[in-house]
């Protein structure tokens, strides 16, 4: 059975929606596993998220979610159109084979607007090497973003060694594959994997924090048979999870999913978040999470805030655009949840969630025939016989028949308490809501925001039920240590480094170096690349590859109208100052002077 868990999502067909590039932006797309063994999927998989992490954490930079992204796996679908529905300007594309010790890497990014590609390169080495080849990638990419796009802060590295033993990585790799697939007999995959990986690698932190996210989800929606066991693993996994390593952002989100999910303190859980946030950004996991605890806070605003920007990063998650729709349901807006729930299913048209809410939704409206005509298309939503007896007590005055009705759990949502209910068993749905809190299961976290539980609210004894569920409000103030500078030159030293920068393009003709990199001519003036990338974005007004292309135009402009060059093509001369593409050369020609070279040639032809 495949489960919708709140914070998570799963896509099947991803929709067609236009959004507008974001310059600084990137999707990772799945890399392909062409090695011997087909099983070696988790790997190229595994491989894939560690990049898309590494390039979330640097700020500024716009990288699409494991989940988006993920949506066009084993999906043939033209480049120009994925940069279209993710709002992306340029994506990632890989292979990868593995065989034995040895794994050989093949990338290329490619400009989302038109194809072109703008870097690509292999690598061939040994597997103990995988966490500094994935840094070197990782580097390779934002350097290359940063360079046609824009000024980027990039840490000197963006992934460190996590453990030395590549089994256990491997394993890692292998129980995250099987978590991520978000259903009940794959989770036990994930955990069996997980601790074999823990066995191998005692010090490895992350395969902890995955234990924690299974079993504690397990835990509080009731999708195994002993929930304490499961509750007692989840706090031991992260009880010695915490002890390798307390201040990762999977460490936090392990702590804000037991905050909130298991010991209902959102507010706990958003103090958590934060921090997570404050490492990876872009964790739309996190994001959706911090959504989730607002809105058992009833702060919908926020909740909406959270959601949005975890979208951005993540637009084809059938589950945020559940979670917004779930936020307008919640205020009794049905209209708007609808529309809501309606993208959902285009993105996957069996989510459960928006299947069930929207049944809800026709329930609470009184639209009996869209609710028909949903429960015959769905015949295999969960609990989905029951909308019609809820309709019928709601609108009909048939109260619901408990004895006529086979066993009830609450799977999804708080079906036990909706019977009570709309049974007239009032008495007994107080009762019942009261257990449900002690033991703070997780379909009844929302139960204050919940419509179907109305009847429920004007009484004093719900007032009472309701003082002290949740945890108090924690007021932190933020630190730190390390103050972040605007502006990272002073004026002195702008005029010292642009005349030394000026000096060494016009003296030693670097750009007509193929070869030139952001990188490698801060080091050769002597300064960091990210001062150098601030200093041609901000200062001069040019990303790296436009001041570079500019001193390549000027170059070929002159050496066009020498005699030295008469018998040259354009394209040489062009080549001959640093182009190595006649498309890159042609469009950024015309671009900056505002013709084609040979119209220039020809204007300029007649003046002499």
């Amino acid at each position: 059975m495949e489960i919708p868990i709140f914070g998570y999502s799963v896509i099947h067909s991803p929709i067609i929606s236009l959004n507008l590039r974001t310059p600084r932006s990137i999707v990772v797309l799945p890399f392909e596993n062409i090695s011997p063994d087909p099983e070696n999927d988790y790997f190229a998989d595994g491989v894939t998220e560690e990049i898309i992490n590494a390039l979330s954490k640097i700020e500024g930079l716009k990288v699409t979610a494991r989940t988006s992204s993920f949506a066009y796996k084993n999906k043939s679908k033209d480049i120009r159109i994925i940069g279209n529905e993710l709002g992306v300007s340029t994506a990632l594309e890989g292979s990868i084979r593995k065989s034995g010790n040895l794994i050989r890497i093949s990338t290329q990014l490619i400009r989302t607007d038109n194809g072109f590609q703008v870097w690509s390169d292999s690598f061939n080495r040994d597997l103990t090497n995988i966490f500094e080849l994935q840094d070197e990638i990782s580097l390779l990419i934002a350097d290359k973003i940063r360079e046609n796009f824009g000024h980027l802060e990039i840490n000197d590295h963006l992934v460190t060694s996590q453990t030395n033993n590549i089994e256990a990585y491997t394993l890692f790799l292998k129980g995250r594959y099987f978590q991520l697939r978000w259903n009940v007999d794959d989770f036990l995959k994930a955990t069996i994997e997980y601790e074999k990986s823990i066995q191998l690698d005692p010090k490895f932190y992350k395969p902890y924090f995955g234990l924690v996210q299974c079993y504690a989800l397990m835990a509080a929606w009731g999708f195994t048979t002993d929930r304490l066991v499961a509750l007692e693993k989840a706090n031991y996994y992260l009880t010695e999870g915490l002890k390798v390593n307390n201040q990762s952002s999977e460490a936090h989100f392990a702590l804000a999913t037991k905050s909130l999910w298991v010991e209902w303190k959102p507010y706990e859980a958003l103090s958590h978040l934060t921090r997570s946030l404050a490492i990876n950004p872009n964790d739309s996991e996190s994001l959706e999470a911090a959504a989730e605890a607002h809105i058992a806070l009833g702060e919908f605003e926020d909740a909406t805030n959270y959601i949005k920007m975890a979208l951005e990063v993540n637009p084809l998650s059938a589950n945020h655009h559940f979670t917004i729709g779930n936020i307008h349901y919640l205020q009794q807006d049905y209209s708007k949840a609808l529309k809501c729930f309606e993208r959902s299913l285009e993105i996957d048209p069996k989510w459960d969630f928006s299947l069930q809410v929207s049944a809800c939704c026709f329930v609470l409206m009184g639209h009996k025939q869209a609710l028909d005509s949903l429960l015959d298309e769905h015949k295999d939503l969960k609990d989905g016989y029951l909308f019609t007896h809820l309709y019928d007590a709601i609108h009909n005055g048939k109260p619901i028949d408990i004895n006529a009705l086979p066993e009830i759990n609450d799977t999804y949502f708080s079906w036990k308490l909706w019977t009570l209910i709309y049974a007239n068993e009032i008495e007994e749905a107080y009762k019942h809501l009261i257990v449900c809190i002690e033991s703070k299961e997780g379909q009844y976290l929302n139960f204050q925001r919940e419509p179907l539980n109305n009847p429920l609210k004007a009484s004093k004894k719900y007032e009472s039920i309701v003082q002290s569920v949740f945890d108090r409000p924690i007021y932190e103030t933020q630190q730190t240590n390390e103050y972040k500078s605007k502006v990272p030159m002073t004026e002195e030293e702008q005029v010292y480094y642009k005349t030394k920068l000026e000096e060494v393009m016009l003296d030693y003709h670097l750009y007509a170096s193929e070869n030139m990199t952001l990188r490698s001519l801060a080091e050769r003036i002597g300064l960091h690349a990210n001062k150098l990338s601030w200093l041609l974005n901000e200062v001069l007004g040019k990303n790296f590859n436009e001041y570079i292309n500019g001193l390549r135009v000027e170059a070929f402009k002159k050496k066009a109208l020498e005699a030295a060059f008469s018998n040259y093509s354009l394209l040489g001369i062009a080549y001959e100052c640093g182009f190595n593409s006649k498309s890159v050369f042609n469009d950024f020609f015309k671009k900056t002077v505002g013709m084609t070279p040979s119209n220039w040639l020809k204007k300029q032809n007649k003046k002499q």
